[in-house]
């Protein structure tokens, strides 16, 4: 790393410590955990991009995939829902499959013609009808059992480490089924398929209350282990004892314990995989990548299979981000589908890897840090600079509405930074070698 990365980073590091010493540590940490996520996140979407130039708008939905992983697998189980219609739900979605493995099937031992259209067509619609008459019913009668507090069939109750992976392989199994239907087509269909699922994965997550009690939202899920919860510490007498040795506040000092917790485990995750990455860079796989990037005609001339490497390394990028995605709402400690929006899981992932460097693990990582830090920052310090600059106005509704938009100053900042990187260095902070 040159010595200009190497100052880019300090800058970058400076603003955190800014953040700490001017504002708050608490705020500083809790930028820096969110920004560590995103910038897992971003590596996945750089692995997908910068790689193998492959344009998928679906960051969102992969993200909720891994956040509902955390339900699945950490929430504790509703044991009357379950029993009131569990078993019928899980049925219901075993013959869903089966109907469309048959269908699968049957396309490709029938003949191609007109028969085979029909019996294909006829195994879906048939399916589709016992689906739901199994479906529907459990569905009303698992969400009817208590549905203040529960009206969901839970989780396995497993510790919520297990639920990383998992997001990272429901992630994956969805960017399968994009992939084996979009990456042989045109680049842009990709976009629009990617977008298209991410869309409907939200909308399912909000509207099957059966699954994820949708729009009511989870609010208890655990913490990964080992970060305890700060009442705990609080009541702890070693953890007493140490914080008044120290003259630390034992509120303030378990706050700050607990995200420096996370970060560490953030950190050390990040840590790995761009270990993982750059070694994949750097290797034969990594170069063929770069090669289908560049030009796909030539690659594929040499015998490269172009569409099956694309496949790949989808799958390989959107699992990463499902693997954030889980991480967060494991730090959140609850699942909230309404505050799934592109602007903040796409929007702002793209914008990472674009202003870091695409192709560059070392540039994505310099870009997620730096626009972790203003997307958050800015929201909290815009109010207070808007109310500077239009301090000489006279009262009235000019003044009224600038200080109304303060919020909003934020998409402001992140389209500036954007034009200025594009403008001066249009290949990001860290372009790729």
């Amino acid at each position: 790393m040159t010595a200009r990365n190497l100052l880019l980073f300090a800058a970058v590091a400076s603003l955190y410590l800014m953040t700490g010493v001017f504002q708050s540590w608490n705020l500083s940490l809790s930028i820096l955990n969110a920004a560590l996520l995103a910038t897992i996140a971003a590596l996945g979407v750089n692995m997908q991009w910068g790689y193998a130039g492959l344009f998928s708008v679906g960051t969102m939905g992969f993200t909720a995939l891994g956040g509902l992983a955390v339900v699945l697998v950490s929430a504790r189980p509703n044991v009357d829902n379950w029993q009131a219609g569990g078993w019928g739900i899980l049925l219901a979605l075993v013959l869903g499959a089966l109907s469309v493995a048959a269908a699968v099937i049957a396309r490709r031992a029938l003949p191609r013609g007109r028969g085979r259209s029909l019996a294909v067509l006829a195994i879906l619609i048939g399916g589709f009808f016992l689906f739901r008459a199994v479906f529907d019913p459990n569905t009303t009668a698992a969400e009817a059992i208590n549905p203040e507090f529960a009206g969901n069939l839970g989780g396995l109750g497993l510790p919520s480490l297990f639920a990383w992976p998992v997001g990272g392989l429901l992630a994956a199994a969805a960017a399968w089924a994009i992939g084996k239907t979009a990456l042989g087509l045109r680049s842009d269909y990709l976009a629009i398929a990617t977008l298209g699922i991410a869309e409907i994965t939200v909308s399912v997550i909000k509207n099957e209350d059966w699954l994820a009690r949708g729009v009511k939202n989870i609010i208890d899920l655990p913490r990964p282990w080992p970060v305890p919860y700060e009442v705990d510490l609080q009541q702890d007498p070693g953890f007493l004892d140490l914080v008044s040795r120290w003259g630390f506040d034992p509120v303030f000092a378990s706050t700050i314990g607990v995200k420096l917790l996370y970060a560490g485990m953030f950190g050390l995750v990040l840590a790995a995989i761009i270990w993982a990455f750059e070694r994949a860079l750097n290797s034969p796989w990594g170069r063929m990548m770069r090669a289908i990037r560049d030009n796909e005609v030539s690659a594929a001339a040499m015998g490269k299979d172009v569409t099956g490497r694309h496949l790949q390394v989808f799958i390989l990028g959107s699992a990463v981000i499902g693997f954030a995605g889980a991480m967060m709402t494991s730090m959140d400690g609850q699942l909230t589908p309404g505050t799934y929006n592109p602007l903040r899981f796409t929007f702002l992932v793209w914008v990472m890897v674009i202003v870091g460097g695409s192709g560059n693990n070392w540039g994505t990582v310099l870009g997620g840090l730096l626009i972790g830090w203003l997307w958050l920052v800015v929201e909290n310090i815009g109010p207070n600079i808007m109310g500077l600059m239009t301090w000489p106005f006279p009262d009235g509704a000019l003044k009224a509405h600038l200080l109304g938009s303060a919020e909003h100053m934020r998409l402001l900042t992140m389209g500036v930074i954007l034009l200025l990187v594009m403008r001066f260095s249009p290949r990001g902070l860290i372009p790729e070698k």
